[in-house]
């Protein structure tokens, strides 16, 4: 399955009083793997920039200025995500500015069905504790060093792993990644992969435990159906 993680900046807290959006951030995922595939872009607002927002994510008016708008990258906005899913913590406010900002640009808005909120999620998984991004990082031991500011790139790149953690881990895909990718943590280090082992482990199973075995199963005739998962032919039932 094609996943999107999605994460935005803003101006302020609701598109309806004239806040827009400044950044877009997002990484693809496929059955829950990083393809190395993202999509990040630095928007005009064509408004000020309160100084409250600033706080957060450090991004003026003066740095936006040049940057294009969002009728400007909309289109290639769209491409990126496709049809996939999209994962979003706290997706009914990045989805308000996203879709605000496609109807304002003319383009069809994107329905609440493709969207999965991982807030949501973890409020299921972990009932009564802290569900913000920060707190689920440091509940999964996953790196923030680099998160001194809000960005959006960064942000999907980190809910990618508490995603991935939330749904059990990289064990829970049983190491079926799919052929080419190379798992890997958000600040480029490989994840583990657990392969066969080098020199197999010597067999429990004793001589003497064998035979017995050999011997029940002669017991059973030769239509036993036992036979059929022995590394031998299976009797040909027609005596032929």
């Amino acid at each position: 399955m094609r996943e999107i993680v999605l994460d935005t900046e803003t101006t302020g807290l609701d598109p309806k009083t004239g806040d827009r959006l400044v950044e877009i951030g997002g990484v693809e995922l496929h059955n829950q793997f990083p393809t190395g595939r993202s999509f990040h872009v630095y928007i005009n607002p064509e408004r000020s920039m309160p100084r409250e927002a600033f706080e957060v994510h450090g991004l003026s008016e003066e740095f936006l200025a040049d940057k294009p708008r969002f009728d400007d990258v909309a289109d290639e906005f769209l491409a990126f995500v496709g049809d996939a899913r999209l994962v979003i913590h706290n997706a009914q406010f990045d989805m308000g500015f996203i879709n605000f900002e496609l109807k304002r640009s003319g383009r069809t808005t994107i329905g609440n069905e493709r969207v999965l909120d991982t807030l949501a999620m973890a409020r299921r998984k972990h009932p009564g504790s802290p569900a913000s991004l920060d707190a689920l990082c440091s509940r999964y031991g996953i790196d923030t060093s680099k998160r001194v500011k809000h960005g959006a790139l960064l942000d999907a790149e980190l809910l990618a792993e508490v995603y991935i953690e939330l749904n059990g881990g990289r064990q829970a895909d049983l190491g079926l990644a799919p052929a080419g990718m190379e798992p890997t943590r958000s600040d480029g280090r490989p994840r583990a992969v657990v392969g066969p082992r080098p020199v197999p482990l010597p067999a429990r199973i004793q001589p003497e435990e064998i035979a017995a075995h050999a011997a029940f199963v002669a017991g059973l005739g030769d239509k036993a159906i036992w036979l059929r998962y022995l590394d031998q032919p299976v009797p040909d039932e027609t005596g032929g």
